[in-house]
């Protein structure tokens, strides 16, 4: 990728800048995604697209209790009384 080419332009506004509509169409960028804005050693900048995951496990980590389980043994046991 040549670093001469300009795909799009957009202005500021205040602290807001818009992302051009072709832009956001081509690395599929949506609502809700985040970017991740990186200032590189020769003071180009890099930005990483972090999309917004969906679904019933969106915002799940994982289990981070301090008892050792078996998956194989625990499986159906969880949540049991």
């Amino acid at each position: 990728m040549s670093s001469e080419r300009i795909d799009a332009e957009s202005k500021v506004s205040g602290n807001q800048a818009n992302i051009p509509a072709r832009i956001r169409r081509e690395l599929d960028i949506d609502d809700g995604d985040q970017l991740r804005w990186h200032i590189e050693d020769d003071g180009s900048v890099r930005i990483q697209i972090i999309q917004q995951q969906t679904g019933t496990f969106a915002e799940f980590d994982g289990y981070e209790g301090e008892t050792d389980t078996n998956v194989t043994t625990d499986h159906d046991a969880w949540g049991v009384e």
